[in-house]
């Protein structure tokens, strides 16, 4: 997943020669009943946990049973779905940046979240710590980490050149060893994006958590379909946007004039 490259270091004055830690970034071409569908700029590990993620978050298929087959050779994987009508959509490339093919959103046709699961402030905090971790992230400083949680512990902790890739790896594994993920939380490195909300959403994931922003689109989301969106989880900080009642609290709100919300 990473790979030695040289480099010349300047720090201050200091000028040195050094060998650094990059991240891979490969392409997956993904066809689907032989016909194209997309190629996704990803890391190079979990390729058949990725494609059955994506297809699911991306409502290709609507779980891992109407997934036929699927093979990965090289940097190209081949699926047969019971369905194949809805990946006739327009082909573009995904890239590690940006997100998947739910680039139109169709409000009438959101998801519904149907799960009492609620965390603590002390689970989200838990999370967070346990992401942050990440060797690989440490080494290179180039990926994103996304864990997938139950309140028992991680079901899984993921890397990625792009968040939503890390996410759509970290749906996959889970639906591959028949998680419940109604009750479980995503944690991420990354910001909460319209497009990660939709995927937590579809998923049926309730709870998403992030060290980072999250975007106006993203809350409209997420009110309408039960996600909670948790940012800016910092140390002891951090806001609850939506589903207030998803995140057990045992403080009173302030409501002192000016307070601040954000960072």
């Amino acid at each position: 997943m990473q790979k030695e490259f040289n480099c010349l270091r300047l720090d201050g004055e200091n000028v040195e020669e050094e060998t650094c830690q990059v991240v891979e970034e490969v392409p997956l071409s993904i066809f689907i009943n032989g016909r194209h569908f997309a190629t996704a700029m990803t890391s190079p590990q979990l390729r058949s946990e990725f494609v059955t993620g994506h297809l699911f978050t991306e409502r290709i298929v609507s779980g891992p049973q109407e997934i036929e087959s699927l093979e990965v050779e090289g940097n190209v994987a081949r699926a047969i779905v019971s369905n194949p009508m809805r990946a006739i959509v327009p082909r573009r490339p995904i890239v590690s940046g940006c997100g998947g093919i739910a680039s139109f959103l169709d409000e009438s046709k959101l998801p519904e979240i149907k799960s009492d699961l609620a965390i603590t402030v002390e689970d989200a905090q838990a999370a967070m710590k346990a992401i942050s971790l990440s060797e690989i992230h440490i080494a290179t400083g180039g990926v994103h980490s996304v864990g997938l949680f139950g309140l028992s512990g991680p079901v899984c902790i993921i890397e990625d050149i792009g968040r939503h890739n890390a996410l759509d790896k970290a749906v996959g594994y889970a639906l591959g060893k028949g998680v419940d993920l109604s009750r479980t939380f995503v944690a991420c490195t990354g910001r909460i994006s319209s497009d990660m909300a939709l995927k937590c959403s579809v998923a049926k994931i309730p709870v998403a958590v992030s060290r980072g922003a999250t975007t106006g689109l993203a809350i409209s989301i997420a009110e309408r379909t039960g996600l909670a969106i948790v940012g800016f989880l910092r140390g002891k900080r951090l806001n609850v946007y939506t589903n207030r009642q998803r995140i057990k609290i045992s403080q009173v709100p302030c409501q002192c004039q000016g307070s601040r919300t954000s960072e």
